[in-house]
């Protein structure tokens, strides 16, 4: 039962959505419905509304509800496998602007989080924001030792707002769940949790500092993205103080051949850093739109990126990083039948599923692409059709691949604003094999297997026992077969590499093992077993390293 105290809330939400005619939507939650009666009372929506496209109502019906509403129409707008593409292409126009706070408040927030004067922390601070959103407000500050700074801190009661409007959200979204005839394919309570969660990361400016931080560290040449740095003693939960820097916006195409920058080599660049933050660092920015992607203009010879808002990044679990990228590579490949066998293997489907037919629904979608020319293609509109398909297959999709399509998307775009003839594919494909050879080289291997090493050994005595009740479990019916030959198969493979692979991390460990014990008497009577045994111990994890991928 939706409490009483949020009807008027609900009513006021209903409200403007009539008037920007959503009616849709008004009538399919039950609360609603009795304000059919009161159409003919309501004010009439506008001529001009009336001619508008419905994505661009539901845009600004948003818009005037408030920033809540305008972050839940930011993450529906990333769901564009639920929601159609007219309404995800205005959704995702959704500009996080509201009134600012008065900069004497500001100061006051700084003093009271960092314990301090605003003379003694700064030279000097302007209470004129820079920019101003929901969550927080931005001001220029200078450091005593002359440093250019911004200062990002929380509105005042943000909180406590953020927690009431939340409430109201999950009530909708209880509503749309419960009355909307498409909410399975929707799923609102989901989107709902998407917006807490971005809601709870963004209200600690200590944790976007540290985001920035390792952002600024993976790419600490500085050459292709720059990255403000953190000053850490001006930071705190409320407050975050960062190097100020200046750009121009990626969309901004003028102001960048002003510059004289080459936007051909800048596209190819900016596709290269996506690839690298996914699959090389697996910790990508994940709110890439142009106004947090500028360009430096001060270096036409060797352009770059310089990354601002952090409040939102992404990563993947490393089993889910793996197969996305092996998907990627048999994308590129058109090897369908690889595709539907990484998608069972990799849990994202059920077992049972007939991997002819997803291996053929794969191929009726991509086909029709690849007859247009490669630079005609677009990877993150092909990777959206096959999202869409794969749900009829009861694909398992989680957060961190809806941000990873939402980057993938925003990316292109920028990608296609600065060059429109770019070739995805050309660009990515070589880019995204080098980074797995070199993430899967002997040498990346050794190092997993050095770190590795002592939790294997730990728990070595332990996987005869595993494999016992692994086997009375099959032996008592307690594990379900796969009904598909080419699923099972595949099961069955997988399961001969798991005992390759035991049995050589057995073999290697005792090896390495035997190798450490002869340290001590090598080192007193330089003889030669610890070398040979040490060297047999890798040799014995690489003969079954490879196969258990």
């Amino acid at each position: 039962m939706t409490p009483l105290s949020i009807v008027p809330r609900l009513l006021r939400v209903a409200s403007v959505l009539l008037a920007y005619q959503l009616d849709e939507l008004v009538d399919a939650a039950h609360l609603y419905r009795p304000l059919k009666l009161l159409r003919p009372f309501l004010p009439r929506p506008r001529n001009d509304v009336k001619r508008l496209p419905r994505g661009e109502r539901l845009r600004l019906a948003l818009t005037e509800l408030g920033p809540i509403f305008v972050k839940a129409g930011q993450v529906l707008s990333t769901r564009r496998d639920l929601v159609p593409a007219d309404i995800a292409d205005q959704l995702s126009l959704l500009q996080d602007q509201v009134t600012p706070f008065a900069g004497s408040e500001a100061r006051a927030i700084v003093e009271a989080e960092l314990k301090a004067s605003i003379d003694q922390l700064y030279a000097r601070f302007d209470e004129t924001p820079l920019a101003s959103a929901s969550i927080a407000q931005v001001h220029a500050a200078t450091l005593h030792d002359g440093r250019e700074v911004v200062v990002k801190a929380l509105r005042p009661g943000i909180a406590v707002r953020i927690a009431r409007d939340v409430k109201l959200l999950r009530s909708l979204g209880e509503l749309a769940q419960r009355w909307h005839p498409n909410a399975d394919k929707i799923r609102p309570l989901d989107v709902v949790a998407e917006v807490e969660k971005m809601l709870e990361n963004e209200l600690d400016l200590q944790r976007e500092g540290a985001n920035a931080s390792l952002l600024k560290r993976n790419f600490d040449s500085g050459v292709d993205l720059y990255v403000p740095a953190v000053h850490w003693e001006l930071t705190s939960a409320r407050v975050l103080t960062l190097e100020r820097v200046h750009g121009v916006s990626s969309d901004d195409i003028t102001a960048i051949e002003a510059a004289g920058i080459d936007r051909k080599a800048l596209a190819a660049k900016g596709v290269r850093v996506f690839y690298e933050q996914v699959f090389r660092d697996n910790f990508f920015h994940a709110d890439a739109h142009p106004g947090n992607i500028w360009v430096d203009p001060t270096r036409p010879a060797e352009p770059r990126f310089i990354a601002l808002d952090f409040g939102i990044m992404g990563s993947l679990p490393e089993a889910d990083q793996y197969w996305l990228a092996q998907n990627f590579i048999a994308l590129f490949e058109r090897d369908y039948a690889r595709i539907a066998q990484l998608h069972v293997a990799a849990g994202w489907m059920p077992a049972e599923v007939r991997l002819d037919e997803l291996e053929a629904a794969v191929r009726t979608v991509c086909e029709p692409y690849f007859t247009r020319p490669l630079s005609q293609i677009s990877l993150a509109e092909l990777v959206v059709k096959l999202f869409q398909t794969a749900r009829r297959f009861e694909l398992t999709l989680q957060p961190q691949l809806i941000l990873l399509q939402k980057t993938l998307l925003n990316i292109e775009g920028v990608g296609r604003m600065l060059d429109p003839d770019i070739d995805i594919w050309a660009v990515a494909h070589p880019v995204l094999k080098r980074i797995l050879r070199e993430r899967y080289s002997p040498r990346r291997m050794l190092h997993d297997v050095r770190k590795r090493l002592p939790e294997w050994l730990h728990q070595a005595p332990e996987l005869p026992e595993l494999v016992r009740d692994a086997l009375l479990q099959v032996r008592r019916g307690e594990r379900r077969y796969v009904v598909d030959p080419l699923a099972l198969q595949l099961e069955r493979d997988s399961a001969r590499r798991l005992h390759r692979l035991l049995a050589s991390g057995l073999l290697g460990s005792s090896l390495i093992v035997a190798a450490t014990l002869f340290g001590t008497l090598a080192s007193q009577h330089g003889i030669w077993p610890p070398a040979i045994l040490g060297a047999a111990g890798l040799l014995a994890f690489a003969a079954g390293w490879p196969h258990s991928r």
